[in-house]
C-alpha cells in the first residue's frame, strides 16, 4: 500500500485533528479561536453570506477547493444555486483540465491506459509524469510496475530521473517548459519517417496536411537546441512509440503549467491519434458511462452572472460556455479580493485547499485573504490558511464519508461505493456542510439529500448506493475500436489534428511552441543574476501537496523540504549534499536542504512544494520559509484559452546558507 494510505489511522486520530467548529476571536491571524456549535457557526455564516448577496451581489462571494475529490461537484452546485460564478480549483488552468479539454477537442473524450485487457502495452511513454509515486486519479502504480516487469519498454520525458524514469529504457532530460517543441519534433519525425499509422489517419484523421506543414521546421536538431534532448534520443522515442505498438502515453501536470498550456497538451495529445494508439487493446482507451453526471444545477446560475465570472471574458476554455467546468481565473479572483477590481470579492469559502501554501504568489494570496470580510475554511487540520479564517470547520476524513469513486477518474472502467466506516468528534462530510448552508439560505435543490444524489448518479448501472456498497465494485467489460462504427465524438467525427472548434473560438487550430517568458533564452538579462532553471511540483511519496506534514510516520520519512540539483551545479556554488541553502527567484527566497543527485538535468533545481511546519508557532506555521510559491509568479502572460501561467522553467539562483 501507499504510505499515505497506511498513515490514515494516525492522521484521522491525530491529537491536532480538528474535531469541532471554531470561531475566530481577536484580530485575523492572531490564532485565537473558541469552540462553537455547528448551528451557531452555520447560522452566522449563512446570515453573512445573505448580507453580502443583498449588498454586493452573489458574485461577491467565492468558493475554493483543492484537487478534485468527493466534494468537488457539490462546491460547484452550491456556487451555481447561490448565484455566484466565482469558484476556483487550481487544476482548471494549471492541472488536468487542459489535458481533458485537449482530448475532448482532438478525439472527443479523455482516454486512459489499458493495463487490464488481454493485450499488454509494448511501449509506455511517461511525459512529465511519475505514477509510481503519485497517480491519485488512476491508481496505476501496480499495473505499470507489472507492465514494465513484463517487458513493456518505458520512455520518460522529465528533467528528473524519477522513480518511474529509473525503470525506463530511455530517459529524455528535457529543459522545463519546452515540451511543445519536443512533441512537435516527434510529430514531424513520425510523419517524415513514415512511422504514422497511415491507414488509421486516412480513415479517421482530419487536418493531416495542415499538421504536416505546421511541424515542417521542427527538426530533431532544432528540438535538441531548444529542449536539450539529443536528436538521436528524440528519434528513438518517436520510433518506439509509433511502431512498437500498442503504446500508452501517460502524461502529467507539468505540461499545463506554462502560458502555452493549450498548444502543449494538444501537441502531445496528437501523438496518440497520429500513431493509431487510440481505443485499441493495450493502448489508450475511452471510458464507460457507468455513472451519471453530478447534478451541479448549472441552469440555476442566471445568465447575467456568467458575464461577471472573473476571467471568463479573456479565457474561454476556463470560464466560457465551452469550458469543461466553467470557473474563475485564480490570479484575477485573488486580485479582486485585494484591489476591488473589477469588483470587490468579500467572502471566500474554502474546502480542502490551503492556498497560502499551494497557490502561486503566496505573499499576494496572504494580502488577499486579509482583505476579506469573511473567510471560512473546512479542513482536517489547522493550516496556515485556516489560521486566518473567521470560521474553521472540521471536515470528515475519507473513512468517515459516503462516496462514489470512478477509476480512472475521467475515463472510468470501474465504479466503487465507499461507505462511511468511522466518525471522529463532530467532523462532517463537506457535501453535508454545503447542503446545510444551502437549506439555511433557501437555495434551489437544497432539499435533495446526498443519498438521493448518490442513488441518482448510479441509475446507469441500475443500482442504489447501498446495493453497490454491498457489491463494492462494478467493472465494465472492455470495448475497443468504437470509432469504427460511429466515428469520434468531434464535429468531423474524426481525430482533429487541426481542430475546427478551436478555430471557431479564435484560437490556433494547430499546435505551436512558445519559449517560456522567463527562461535563459527569453530573459537573458534576468538569467545573469538567476542562472539556473527552477522547477517545482514533483510528486513525493509521503505527501499530497501541503497535506500530511503533521503526520509523524510520513514526516519521519521526509523531515525537511528538499531541493534537488546535479553534482556539477552543486559544486559550482559550493554546495554539498545535506547543506541548507537559499533558493532565490526574482520574486523572493526560501530555505531548502540540498539533495545532490545525478538524477536531475544539470542546471535545473527541483524544489519541493507545499511545505509548511505544523510544529511551529505563529499564525503562518512557517508557511513562507520553504514555500515554493514564494518563488513563483501568478502574473501575465497567460495562456489565451485557459489563463495558465508559468510555474515551471522559471529562473533561480542558489547559495549556501552561512554557518
Amino acid at each position: 500500500m501507499c504510505v499515505k494510505g497506511l498513515s490514515t489511522p494516525e492522521a484521522m486520530y491525530h491529537p491536532d485533528r480538528l474535531r469541532y467548529p471554531l470561531k475566530r476571536v481577536g484580530e485575523r491571524g492572531a490564532g485565537k479561536f473558541v469552540r462553537v456549535s455547528w448551528d451557531e457557526a452555520l447560522a452566522d455564516i449563512a446570515a453573512r453570506l445573505d448580507t453580502f448577496r443583498r449588498e454586493s451581489g452573489p458574485e461577491s462571494v467565492a468558493l475554493g477547493q483543492g484537487t478534485g475529490r468527493h466534494h468537488y461537484f457539490h462546491v460547484i452546485r452550491f456556487a451555481n444555486t447561490f448565484g455566484t460564478p466565482n469558484w476556483y480549483e487550481p487544476g482548471l488552468a494549471n492541472c488536468f483540465i487542459p489535458r481533458i479539454t485537449a482530448c475532448n477537442l482532438t478525439y472527443g473524450g479523455f482516454v486512459a491506459g489499458d493495463y487490464y485487457g488481454d493485450v499488454p502495452p509494448r511501449t509506455i511513454l511517461f511525459w512529465g509524469h511519475n505514477p509510481l509515486v503519485s497517480g491519485p486519479d488512476g491508481e496505476l502504480a501496480f499495473p505499470i510496475k507489472k507492465a514494465l516487469a513484463g517487458g513493456a519498454y518505458g520512455i520518460a520525458v522529465d528533467p528528473r530521473r524519477s522513480e518511474t524514469a529509473r525503470r525506463c529504457g530511455l530517459w529524455l532530460p528535457i529543459r522545463p517548459g519546452t515540451d511543445a517543441a519536443l512533441a512537435m519534433a516527434m510529430i514531424r519525425a513520425i510523419i517524415e519517417e513514415g512511422w504514422y499509422d497511415r491507414e488509421f489517419v486516412e480513415a479517421y484523421g482530419s487536418g493531416f496536411e495542415a499538421l504536416r506543414e505546421r511541424v515542417g521546421e521542427a527538426t530533431p536538431e532544432w528540438a535538441e537546441e531548444v529542449t536539450g534532448v539529443p536528436a538521436a534520443s528524440l528519434l528513438e522515442a518517436a520510433r518506439r512509440y509509433a511502431l512498437d505498438k500498442p503504446s500508452i502515453l501517460e502524461w502529467g501536470v507539468s505540461l499545463e503549467q506554462n502560458p502555452n498550456s493549450l498548444q502543449t497538451v494538444r501537441a502531445v495529445a496528437i501523438l496518440r491519434g497520429l500513431t493509431g494508439n487510440l481505443d485499441i487493446p493495450g493502448g489508450d482507451v475511452f471510458g464507460h458511462d457507468l455513472v451519471a453526471a453530478y447534478p451541479v444545477m448549472r441552469q440555476a446560475l442566471p445568465p447575467d452572472a456568467l458575464a461577471k465570472r472573473i476571467g471568463a471574458d479573456r479565457f474561454k476554455l476556463l470560464g466560457g460556455f465551452r469550458a469543461f467546468m466553467p470557473a474563475a481565473h485564480i490570479p484575477g479572483l485573488f486580485g479582486a479580493m485585494r484591489t476591488g477590481e473589477p469588483y470587490r470579492v468579500r467572502a471566500l469559502l474554502v474546502f480542502g485547499n490551503n492556498p497560502l501554501a499551494t497557490v502561486a504568489n503566496s505573499l499576494g494570496v496572504l494580502r488577499s485573504l486579509r482583505a476579506l470580510d469573511l473567510l471560512v475554511v473546512a479542513d482536517h487540520f489547522m493550516t496556515p490558511t485556516a489560521a486566518l479564517a473567521d470560521y474553521v470547520l472540521p471536515s470528515a476524513y475519507w473513512p468517515e464519508i459516503d462516496q462514489i469513486i470512478e477509476l480512472p477518474l475521467v475515463a472510468p472502467r470501474a465504479v466503487f461505493a465507499h461507505r462511511k466506516l468511522a466518525h471522529v468528534g463532530e467532523c462532517r462530510q463537506n457535501e453535508l456542510i454545503l447542503s446545510d448552508l444551502a437549506r439555511r439560505l433557501g437555495l434551489p435543490g437544497a432539499d435533495e439529500t446526498l443519498p438521493d444524489i448518490l442513488d441518482q448518479r448510479l441509475k446507469p448501472i441500475g443500482l442504489t448506493f447501498d446495493e453497490l456498497a454491498d457489491r463494492f465494485m462494478v467493472m465494465a467489460e472492455p470495448v475497443y475500436r468504437r470509432f469504427a462504427e460511429k466515428g469520434f465524438r468531434t464535429p468531423s467525427r474524426k481525430v482533429e489534428l487541426s481542430c475546427k472548434a478551436l478555430a471557431r473560438l479564435g484560437y490556433d487550430p494547430l499546435p505551436s511552441f512558445a519559449e517560456p517568458p522567463e527562461s535563459p533564452v527569453s530573459a537573458p538579462e534576468v538569467a545573469r543574476e538567476f542562472p539556473l532553471v527552477l522547477t517545482t511540483g514533483a510528486r513525493r511519496l509521503e505527501f499530497f501537496h501541503s497535506d500530511g506534514r503533521q503526520v509523524a510516520g510520513l514526516r519521519k520519512r521526509r523531515p525537511d523540504p528538499l531541493a534537488e540539483l546535479g553534482p556539477a551545479t552543486a559544486a559550482r556554488f559550493g554546495i554539498v549534499d545535506g547543506d541548507w541553502m537559499r533558493v532565490k527567484s526574482p520574486r523572493g527566497a526560501i530555505r531548502m536542504r540540498a539533495k545532490v543527485t545525478a538524477d536531475i538535468r544539470e542546471g535545473v533545481v527541483s524544489v519541493d512544494h507545499g511545505w509548511w511546519f505544523p510544529e511551529r508557532g505563529g499564525f503562518d506555521f512557517g508557511a513562507f520559509e520553504s514555500n515554493a510559491n514564494v518563488l513563483t509568479n501568478d502574473g501575465p502572460p497567460y495562456d489565451p484559452a485557459f489563463g495558465s501561467y508559468q510555474l515551471r522553467g522559471l529562473l533561480c539562483a542558489v547559495e549556501k546558507e552561512p554557518g
